[in-house]
């Protein structure tokens, strides 16, 4: 169709002046082409000329605008976000592509596209959303304005997480580029976006009709008593496999984005690439697809139920999916059911719907009309809450790059999502907190505790007073009508009046040991003061609160109840993970006996989104395998953990140990916590994936406040809990890179030391078989007669035999096996000559090459140094003292950097440290503190630290963050303080107070 200026309804008045407009699109799916062309479309009616700078293909825009004032010119200047497959987003290679694309070429884009400019002779600049035209344009001398419900900085925020704060450039140079745009025209369900100085907010900008619901059912030969659903993923679902009864009776679904050669079945019909959905969307009853500015609005606008699946690791989505949601327009899928085509349940709860969405849904038009004023000359007031808002978004966004332990970042509640559209009145967070601790303090008596003792702990009483708010909010008479999805879903997860038992497992600081407890070292463990709560409820699955689509799955299959497993992982600290997992525990069993673990790590594997729920529901699994039982009631579990993750201080060990600890109790079984600590470790080598030790569990179990646990790792033997010195004091500081025990440093490292132990072995098997004939042999390799008197030959077969490398002394190491050591192999020349490096939680690739001496070195030095760190904790209080200790982490932090696990981060913490040691030494003679090293698996994660306790110590750790923050941007989490381990705490078993309950 073509347009025809003032000939076409609703558009905008042709403006005096012939005006030329530069559209930039981001290169990020059609949803950003797709709105622009609702505003082109506008503009060019106008009699005005838009060039769009664009990678979208031209029959998104030809299809609706026919004309000689649109200009494509495809140039792609950012790339958005890597898609890894539909539904979850490479956030690595997003910063890669990124850094390829916009951030090397920089200084010559700039160049061109000033230029293309000038060229054209743009009045105005319009962009959606790409970095880059907002700097090109103050370079020309072009005002500029953005259209978007998001900015990029925000994006690459929770990206910049994981791939390390040294990427945080990539978002601050982003912000700089918005900072040059005029003003933002900002679109319902919008994200914080601090970088833009004043803000236009406008209603939703969607594509119009052109045909009726009737026009369109008539044009496919749909009739009006079959149930249509739009399967609406973008281009991705190519390969998908759709099957025949994944559909209810008498349903037909049209899918979008389908290959040429995709095969489907009868009632699934494929859609061209370039057909108009708008029309089709309209003509459907729901549509099935992942959330995106595109989908939601015109789902919306037209009143259409929409099911969505979660799509992972992308920071728009939770604020379009609370907009979609309470405008009760949205259903959510799990992952598993879209992929098993457990559909019918989610489709027959989409048509109960109503949506109800009132706002405008004429954007395009008072976009395009702003636009056009603004490219005439006028100006535009600035909002009066503009220094407000951008502070709440800043705030926001510092939660994305600082990631606050214990704090769910994904929409927090007090921010106001978009209160002009939904009505929701902003609340301050000084205001929303105190409300909390008000609401808090008056209902936390509403619990009963039956048995145990909370022991004074602050964490563990403000637990007590979340669930009885929660238990409050599940009263469907509350006055709290809306409430952010995890916490809805916690509120209706336990029979208020039944019984709930409650555990608790800190975190753990590694004083000293680290990865060389899988070598069997001796290691001092902290447990720090921030823990994991688990609170779990057994029932009889028929008397069970089941949501509403396993409701659904159970009658489909026509079973009597069984026993299923719900938990709500409550203050999630991934902004975008589910909060939610479900699943029948028949799932962990086939025929009478248990599923394998290698068959477990699958099944949590198959949604990333879920993936964490094997920490959690993994636990059951290996009581069922290791010990036996039988589970017959359904449990619900709500996790709400406090210790930060990928900070090195063990967060999946405290989970495992207290989601444990909380199941047995529930069930009557006494468990001893060093054996629980063992069966966690399970759960986590063999159901997560993850390779550690045991000493993380083994802290978290059987720690003790102020004390450090000694335990030698062969496996697991408790030596001792030593009091920490009253002149001493720990710290642990974050370093701001994520670290993960399932990385491949870690792994690599850990293969790395198993193969060094092989080839120890075999040369000292070699040796004892050499001195069987001849015994000059060994005279030649170094030996002299005395050592062979006595034990030199029993002592040569206990070392051909050696389980743990940190049974091996040093000298023995440095004068038989070092030498012989190779620096590096490749996994390849090992298995070739060694067979397998005999660990039974990694493997050998043989394409890797990996590092063997500076591993195998590690654990047999680092087992000498903590027993000497050990033994000096109980010498006479001297700076002596103090200084050989900070020594002994000193050296420990050094071995760490030559196996390869060290990081900038953490280099530049311990070097502080020191800086602030030896200032403090020269100016008065005393130090304050006096050593540091990394933690845990390394490759990032926190710092320990040791000083004196005292106030200037403290002071000078504070004085470390601000210098930290100074140079990377970053502010250090502070640990300090310790806590008891789970089986100190024991259990605390609770019930709702008679008087509560009415």
């Amino acid at each position: 169709m073509r347009i025809c200026g003032m000939e076409e309804q609703g558009l905008v008045s042709v403006s005096r002046e012939h005006l030329v407009f530069a559209y930039y699109v981001t290169g990020h799916g059609f949803g950003h082409a797709t709105r622009v062309v609702e505003v082109v479309r506008h503009l060019v009616g106008a009699g005005h000329d838009v060039h769009v700078v664009t990678g979208a293909p031209n029959f998104v825009f030809t299809t609706e605008i026919q004309s000689p004032n649109l200009h494509i010119r495809k140039v792609l200047l950012d790339c958005g976000a890597v898609q890894a497959d539909a539904l979850t987003v490479d956030r690595l290679a997003s910063l890669e592509k990124y850094r390829q694309t916009a951030v090397l070429p920089r200084a010559s884009i700039l160049a061109t596209e000033v230029e293309w400019l000038n060229s054209i002779k743009a009045d105005l600049v319009v962009s959606d959303v790409v970095p880059v035209a907002c700097r090109a344009a103050a370079d020309a001398g072009i005002r500029s304005v953005c259209v978007t419900n998001f900015s990029w900085d925000f994006i690459y925020s929770e990206y910049v997480v994981v791939a390390g704060h040294h990427h945080r450039s990539v978002v601050w140079q982003i912000a700089e580029d918005y900072s040059h745009c005029e003003f933002l025209l900002r679109l319902p369900g919008y994200c914080p976006m601090p970088a833009f100085q004043d803000v236009i907010d406008v209603p939703l900008v969607v594509r119009r009709l052109h045909k009726s619901r009737a026009e369109v059912r008539k044009e496919l030969g749909i009739s009006e008593d079959v149930k249509v659903l739009i399967f609406n993923f973008g281009g991705q679902p190519a390969g998908w496999i759709l099957k025949n009864e994944w559909l209810p009776d008498g349903w037909l679904c049209l899918v979008c984005g389908a290959s040429e050669n995709q095969e489907l079945p009868p009632n699934f019909v494929k859609l061209a690439k370039d057909v108009y959905t708008p029309d089709l969307i309209a003509a459907s009853d729901c549509m099935l697809g992942k959330i995106g500015y595109g989908t939601v609005s015109e789902a919306l606008a037209y009143k259409l139920p929409f099911v969505f699946v979660r799509r992972d690791y992308f920071n728009e989505e939770p604020f379009l999916r609370n907009m979609l949601e309470y405008h009760q327009g949205g259903v959510e899928m799990i992952r598993r059911d879209l992929l098993t085509g457990h559909w019918k349940p989610y489709l027959e709860r989409a048509l109960t719907l109503k949506p109800c969405y009132d706002g405008q849904i004429n954007g395009g038009e008072i976009v395009a009309r702003i636009l056009q004023d603004t490219a005439i000359g006028k100006k535009y007031a600035s909002d009066k809450l503009s220094g407000a808002r951008r502070l709440r978004d800043a705030i926001v966004l510092g939660y994305h790059l600082q990631r606050v332990p214990g704090r769910e970042v994904g929409v927090p509640d007090w921010y106001s999502l978009s209160e002009k559209e939904i009505g929701v009145r902003a609340k301050t967070p000084t205001a929303d907190t105190s409300e909390t601790q008000f609401h808090a303090e008056s209902c936390v008596e509403d619990f009963e505790v039956l048995e145990g003792d909370a022991q004074g702990l602050s964490d563990t009483v403000a637990f007590l007073k979340s669930l009885s708010g929660l238990a409050a909010s599940g009263d469907p008479h509350s006055p709290e009508k809306r409430q952010l999805r995890e916490k809805a879903a916690a509120s209706a997860l336990f029979n208020w009046e039944d019984e709930i038992y409650v555990a608790r497992a800190p975190g753990r600081l590694d004083v000293m040991g680290g990865i060389a407890d899988y070598s069997g070292s001796l290691v001092l463990q902290m447990p720090i003061r921030e823990a994991c709560h688990v609170a779990v409820q057994r029932n009889h699955p028929s008397k069970h609160k089941l949501w509403k689509h396993a409701q659904a799955r159970h009658l489909k299959n026509g079973h009597d109840p069984i026993p299923v497993l719900q938990i709500v992982s409550f203050g999630s600290e991934l902004s975008n993970r589910a909060p939610t997992f479900d699943m029948d525990l028949l799932d962990l069993v086939e025929g009478d006996q248990p599923i394998s673990y290698e068959k477990a790590k699958k099944y949590f594997s198959q949604d990333p989104s879920q993936k964490w729920a094997a920490y959690v529901a993994g636990t059951i699994l290996v009581l069922m395998t290791e010990l036996g039982v039988h589970f017959t009631d359904s449990i619900s579990i709500l996790v709400s953990s406090a210790v930060p993750e990928g900070k090195g201080v063990s967060s999946s060990a405290s989970v495992e140990v207290a989601t444990m600890s909380a199941i047995a109790a529930a069930h009557g079984w006494s468990i001893e916590p060093r054996k629980l600590a063992l069966l966690c470790q399970k759960v986590e080598n063999h159901i997560v994936g993850a390779p550690c030790g045991v000493m993380d569990q083994m802290t978290s179990a059987c720690g003790e406040a102020n004390k450090l646990l000694a335990m030698v790792c062969q496996p697991a033997e408790v030596k001792e809990l030593v009091t920490i010195p009253t002149h001493i004091r720990f710290w642990g500081l974050d370093s701001g890179i994520r670290h993960s025990v399932g990385g491949t440093d870690y792994g690599s490292v850990r293969v790395g030391t198993y193969m060094g132990r092989k080839i120890i072995k075999s040369q000292a098997s070699t040796l004892v078989s050499e001195s069987t004939t001849n015994s000059n042999s060994l005279m030649q390799d170094g030996f002299n007669s005395d050592e062979y008197e006595g034990r030199a030959i029993e002592l040569l077969k206990s070392e051909a035999s050696i389980e743990y490398l940190c049974n091996l002394k040093p000298h023995r190491f440095e004068g038989i096996y070092s030498k012989d050591l190779p620096e590096n192999t490749t996994g390849e020349e090992f298995l070739k000559k060694y067979g397998d490096h005999n660990d039974k939680v990694t493997t050998v690739d043989p394409k890797r090459s990996y590092s063997v001496k500076a591993p195998t070195r590690h654990p047999i030095y680092e087992n000498f140094r903590v027993e000497a760190f050990k033994a000096l904790l109980t010498a006479a209080k001297t700076d002596e003292q103090l200084s050989t200790l900070g020594e002994l982490m000193y050296q420990c932090h050094y071995s760490y950097s030559a196996c390869g696990l060290g990081s900038d981060g953490t280099d530049r913490l311990v070097n502080l440290v020191q800086e602030m040691q030896h200032r403090k030494s020269s100016h008065d003679g005393t130090s304050s503190l006096f050593g540091a090293k990394i933690t845990g698996g390394g490759s990032g994660g926190s710092v320990c630290v040791i000083g004196r306790n005292c106030i200037r110590s403290s002071e000078e750790i504070l004085e470390i963050q601000q210098r930290y923050k100074a140079a990377t941007g970053y502010l250090p989490i502070l640990f300090e303080g310790s806590s008891p381990g789970a089986g100190k705490f024991g259990y605390l078993k609770i019930q709702k107070r008679p008087s509560a309950k009415n």
